[in-house]
C-alpha cells in the first residue's frame, strides 16, 4: 500500500498510458486491459477507472503518444531542408514508423469509440499536424498551389489520408500478400501521379499566352 502513496494522479497518469503502451507493443490490442495494466504498474483496476473513466479513453491515450511520436519524425524530415522528392520523404519515414511499430500503429484502426462518445479537440490537433506536414510539402514542390491556400490544404489531406490508409492496412494485414514488399513503391506511385495531376491541372488553369 505505501507504493501507491508515491505517485501523484499525474504521475499514475503517466504510468499507467507507458505500461499500455507497452502491453500492446508486446501483445497488440488483444492483450490489453484494465487489470493486466493495473498488475504491470501496482494499482488496482479501480484506480484506473478512477483516473481514465474507461479503457478506451486510456488506449486513446495510448494512440496520442503515438502520433506525437509520429509528429516528430516527421519534423526531422522537415528539419532536413526541403526537396523535390519530400513528400516521398515524408512518406518513407510515415511508413517506416508504422512498420517499427506495428501492433501498436494497428489500435489506430481497431479501435472504435463507442457511439456515444466523440474524439477529443486533442486528438484531431495531433492529426492536424501530421496531415500540415503534407502540406508544407507539397506547398515546397507545387510552389504555385500556394495561391490556392484551400486548394492546398485539401490537396495535402487526400495525400496525408490516402498514405495513412496504406500504413493502416498494412499494419493490420489487410493488404494482399503480394503488396507488402511493395508498399513503398505502391505510396511512391501514388505520390508521384497526385503530384502530376495536379501540376496538369495547374497547367490548364493558366492564361494561353
Amino acid at each position: 500500500m505505501g507504493r501507491r502513496s508515491r505517485h501523484t494522479a499525474e504521475e499514475l497518469r503517466e504510468l499507467a498510458i507507458q505500461s499500455a503502451h507497452q502491453i500492446i507493443a508486446e501483445n497488440g490490442l488483444a492483450g490489453i486491459s484494465a487489470r493486466a495494466i493495473a498488475r504491470r504498474i501496482g494499482y488496482s483496476a479501480g484506480t484506473l477507472y478512477n483516473i481514465f473513466g474507461s479503457l478506451d479513453e486510456l488506449v486513446l491515450e495510448v494512440e496520442g503518444l503515438l502520433l506525437e511520436a509520429l509528429d516528430r519524425r516527421l519534423s526531422q524530415v522537415a528539419a532536413e531542408g526541403p526537396s523535390h522528392h519530400q513528400l516521398n520523404k515524408l512518406a518513407r519515414a510515415y511508413l517506416s514508423f508504422s512498420r517499427e511499430n506495428e501492433k501498436v500503429w494497428s489500435i489506430v484502426a481497431q479501435r472504435v469509440l463507442p457511439f456515444n462518445k466523440s474524439t477529443p479537440p486533442w486528438y484531431s490537433e495531433r492529426l492536424q499536424r501530421l496531415s500540415d506536414h503534407f502540406e508544407d510539402a507539397l506547398a515546397s514542390q507545387l510552389p504555385e498551389m500556394k495561391n490556392s491556400p484551400k486548394s492546398l490544404k485539401q490537396s495535402a489531406r487526400v495525400v496525408w489520408a490516402a498514405l495513412h490508409g496504406i500504413s493502416l492496412m498494412s499494419a493490420t494485414r489487410k493488404l494482399p500478400p503480394m503488396c507488402y514488399e511493395s508498399v513503398q513503391h505502391i505510396a511512391d506511385d501514388l505520390i508521384e501521379t497526385y503530384l502530376a495531376g495536379l501540376q496538369e491541372r495547374s497547367n490548364r488553369s493558366r492564361p494561353s499566352a
